[in-house]
């Protein structure tokens, strides 16, 4: 969709990550995490995997759960295999959190352009945008197959950032996990916080927070912004 009468002094851009936020798929991870773990030879307990792991990149993950021994091959299998679960297991209840649809279509009626930027890698990408059909929405995605520092550095939503040519302190990002709303805070954006990960309470990094996206709209949004 092409955006008019956008400047890059004076536009403002929403970003989204994904697992968390266009998806509640939380739970679903963590069961593929820990039955790929299980399978290697390691107990994960969804504490654990809150506090150290929740997300991080992939290859980040491997190599605090695993240390250096693991083989760049060895970590590809472990990743497909883990993929695969998640995918597996939540290809029947895969949706939208809710409000999301109707908020997307509300931004795009105000000519306000999104991206998505996610730790995801590309196949979860693809799986998640085509299952949800949100994909029409965004003018692009950074993934982690694009960035070579994960999340809490700011690497993927400031290159989300200079896809949608708005600059960085003019973006809005919603984040539902510790590592993003750090990233997004140190790239200079506004982060609102999606409290379906982490119990609300948790997010007072953020500049504002929600449970779904039926409490939002772009009064609100436009009000963060603003800050």
């Amino acid at each position: 969709m092409i955006f008019p009468n956008l400047t890059y002094m004076h536009a403002l851009g929403v970003i989204f990550d994904m697992d968390g936020v266009i998806v509640d798929n939380a739970d679903y991870h963590f069961q593929a995490w820990q039955e790929a773990s299980r399978r290697h030879g390691i107990q994960l307990s969804e504490a654990e995997y809150q506090r150290s792991y929740n997300g991080r990149p992939m290859k980040e993950i491997l190599r605090l759960m695993f240390g250096p021994q693991m083989s760049e091959a060895e970590g590809q299998e472990f990743e497909d295999e883990k993929e695969a679960l998640y995918r597996e297991l939540y290809r029947p209840h895969i949706q939208p959190v809710p409000g999301l649809v109707d908020f997307l279509h509300s931004l795009r009626a105000a000519y306000i352009p999104c991206a998505v930027a996610t730790s995801a890698p590309s196949r979860n990408v693809d799986f998640t945008l085509e299952n949800t059909h949100t994909r029409r929405f965004f003018e692009g995605v950074v993934d982690a197959s694009m960035v070579k520092r994960g999340k809490p550095h700011p690497e993927v939503f400031l290159k989300a950032a200079d896809l949608l040519n708005i600059l960085p302190h003019k973006c809005v990002v919603f984040e539902d996990a510790l590592m993003g709303i750090a990233a997004a805070k140190a790239a200079g954006m506004k982060v609102v916080g999606v409290a379906t990960t982490h119990p609300a309470s948790e997010l007072s990094q953020a500049d504002y927070v929600i449970g779904d996206f039926t409490e939002l709209n772009l009064k609100i949004l436009r009000s963060i912004a603003a800050q």
